[in-house]
């Protein structure tokens, strides 16, 4: 790659880093090129994208950004997972991890905060922002349908009275 070639990837990478949610470095060696392109495809489907640059590269990109904690992870054969979504990645990355052992997730770090393997492990763990969404919707709406039923219970009540006595009546 040719010195602009080379400048155009820190600025990109560069962007990435000030604009993203979170990163996850992983070790990505042993991978075949089949699984490498399904990664690839999963963290597409889930709103996440996958880079592969040289680590000298991607530490002149992280200088002066919010996610520069990731440096002492760059050695050797590394891959950068990221996504706005603060889920999206780790989840993916946990994910595929727990099906191929060569993916090894180092650690990552979402804003300011530096996070190791176990803090990848947890946030891959929590719902995403779709989830969070629906089940807040789910909280919204259910008072709502609670206060219905409470409303119409009396009056359906009233009626079964009504009518067992109506039954009971014919019955004798």
């Amino acid at each position: 790659m040719d010195r602009a070639g080379k400048e155009v990837l820190v600025s990109s990478l560069g962007d990435v880093f000030r604009n993203t949610g979170v990163v996850v470095v992983a070790h990505y060696s042993g991978l075949t090129v089949a699984q490498m392109q399904k990664l690839r495809r999963e963290m597409k489907k889930a709103g996440a994208s996958v880079k592969v640059a040289k680590n000298r590269l991607v530490k002149i990109a992280l200088d002066g950004t919010e996610v520069q904690s990731i440096t002492s992870y760059l050695k050797g054969p590394t891959i950068l997972l990221y996504s706005q979504d603060p889920v999206a990645a780790p989840k993916v990355a946990m994910a595929f991890a727990k099906e191929h052992d060569k993916l090894v997730v180092l650690g990552g770090a979402m804003g300011r905060t530096a996070l190791n393997a176990d803090g990848v492990k947890a946030l891959a763990t929590m719902p995403s922002l779709d989830e969070l969404r629906a089940k807040l919707v789910g909280l919204i709406q259910a008072p709502a349908t609670k206060i219905a039923q409470v409303s119409t219970a009396p009056a359906a009540k009233l009626a079964r009275v009504f009518g067992a006595y109506a039954n009971r009546d014919q019955a004798a």
